[in-house]
């Protein structure tokens, strides 16, 4: 059985890394007003903050038409018997009930719909993993056996310089984002259950950065091998010091370094980091 792997644009894997481990990818949109963009095909991250601060609007995002879901499965299957449609979590987007819908209205390959419950390239950790095994001739079942072990060890947790794009977009609650700013705190912020919860509530951005790496080498200290990803909105520099300092101190990390695309870029703004893993 020759099996696909499907991912979605949040998951912000390079087109060349997609190419090389034959991962396809369907995308998620932004919108300014009439306009959309595909993100990943049609607009960068570096064009969508640009486009932000010269409107000086934040836009609204959108998932995945079923019908896209129904050509490309259609399409996969001149290929394929089966596809992995690995997708961000269901607790923030529609995109997987998209894609198990879409999996009903297909005969011509069997569809197997996983919610990574993350997003980012934490989430495209498991197209990477899944990818890796579909090349070596692993059935689904064998890899979606592995990537259920996976999340009993992925870790991800995020800071944002600003609350109210998430409160704007309905990711964590007007009470909440007020509380925050009055006290001008900078939370880590992670998922729980699918969604996005504040996991604690830190003063500063240092400190809350200090906090990320604290949580990171609980792990890391075990000296069991480890892939973590470090993640920014418009921050490459604060990102790739994060990824030397990791990978000098632990030997056994393998660390990537990632970017927030423009739908979680909507929801988390400029300036935005995070800090993903899991145990390999």
């Amino acid at each position: 059985m020759k099996t696909a792997i499907l991912t979605d644009s949040t998951a912000y894997i390079t087109k060349e890394i997609r190419e090389k481990y034959k991962i396809h990818m369907i995308p998620l949109s932004v919108n300014f007003g009439m306009e959309t963009y595909q993100e990943e095909v049609e607009i960068t991250a570096e064009q969508f903050f640009a486009k932000v601060r010269e409107k000086q609007e934040l836009p609204t995002t959108s998932q995945p038409p079923v019908g896209m879901f129904v050509e490309l499965f259609e399409k996969l299957a001149e290929e394929y018997d089966a596809v992995i449609s690995i997708h961000l979590s269901s607790g923030v987007s529609g995109t997987y009930n998209g894609a198990a819908t879409a999996a009903n209205m297909v005969d011509n390959i069997k569809v197997y719909p996983f919610d990574s419950e993350v997003s980012c390239m934490v989430q495209g950790f498991y197209a990477l993993e899944a990818s890796e095994m579909a090349l070596a001739g692993k059935t689904p079942e064998e890899i979606l056996t592995r990537l259920e072990e996976m999340k009993q060890s992925m870790r991800a947790y995020f800071m944002v310089d600003d609350l109210t794009n998430l409160q704007r977009g309905g990711r964590l609650s007007g009470a909440q984002a007020l509380i925050g700013s009055l006290l001008q705190v900078k939370p880590i912020l992670h998922f729980e259950d699918k969604v996005i919860v504040p996991f604690e509530k830190i003063r500063t951005r240092k400190k809350a950065l200090n906090r990320m790496y604290e949580l990171f080498n609980e792990d890391a200290e075990k000296n069991i091998p480890i892939r973590a990803v470090a993640i920014h909105a418009n921050q490459p520099d604060e990102v790739e010091k994060m990824k030397q300092e990791l990978e000098m101190k632990y030997p056994n990390v393998e660390c990537l370094i990632s970017y927030f695309g423009p739908v979680t870029g909507t929801h988390l703004g400029e300036g935005a980091i995070g800090l993903g893993w899991y145990r390999k």
